[in-house]
């Protein structure tokens, strides 16, 4: 699987794809260009990391449906917009539709240096926290129902004499579960990290659940 991040370029220019494509590779980085958000669509690979960096007014789909198009679909790939009739109203649109900067062409080198590594670094962090968050929830899955009683008290602030009493077992059983559970099967070295990697991963962890009415049943 690549690895290395790639600057996605998206413009209808012929030679301002050219220009972008060989400024980032000048910065060292990879590079591809795409004269449509068609034909970046057509190749889109979710799974590979990188930028947007994409111009706002393009035939077919603009920059900004685009974006919109990926925050309808939860598709976090951060983007850097880039326009020479950038005006209020539409950076605030480009941001409400995730756009991560927006830069008025021409812009400066260092400018747009300093954005790609921005929008890099949080893609780099959102899928750390995915991954993360993926092999969290793997644990809580290998937890016995005994174990998910005792982290769904903790979460809830309850001591382990409490959580005994609630449980009818001893202390000391309470004490030898949530062990386990915290230090081998989630991998927890304290408390407050076993009850943050659970929320992260299950934010409605040992909570009621929203039940979807049927609605086949009147009344």
């Amino acid at each position: 699987m690549q690895t290395e991040p790639t600057i996605f370029i998206i413009d209808d220019d012929p030679a301002v794809r050219q220009a972008l494509t060989v400024l980032v590779r000048s910065m060292r980085l990879q590079a591809e260009a795409y004269e449509s958000a068609q034909e970046f669509l057509d190749a889109f690979d979710a799974a590979r990391p990188g930028c947007l960096l994409l111009d706002v007014r393009m035939p077919g789909i603009s920059g900004l449906g685009l974006l919109e198009q990926f925050n309808r679909e939860d598709i976090p790939l951060p983007a850097i917009v880039m326009s020479a009739y950038g005006d209020v109203p539409m950076v605030v649109r480009a941001m409400k539709a995730g756009a991560l900067n927006f830069l008025e062409k021409p812009c400066r080198d260092q400018q747009l240096w300093e954005a790609i590594q921005e929008a890099l670094k949080w893609d780099n962090q959102h899928r750390q926290s995915l991954a993360l968050r993926s092999k969290v929830r793997d644990r809580l899955q290998r937890l016995t129902s005994g174990e998910h009683d005792v982290l769904r008290l903790l979460i809830d602030g309850k001591s382990n004499k409490t959580i005994a009493a609630e449980l009818n077992l001893s202390v000391r059983t309470i004490e030898v579960r949530r062990a386990k559970l915290m230090k081998k099967k989630m991998r927890a070295d304290s408390l407050a990290e076993l009850i943050r990697l659970t929320l992260a991963a299950d934010p409605l962890y040992g909570k009621p659940r929203p039940t979807t009415r049927n609605p086949s049943i009147a009344g």
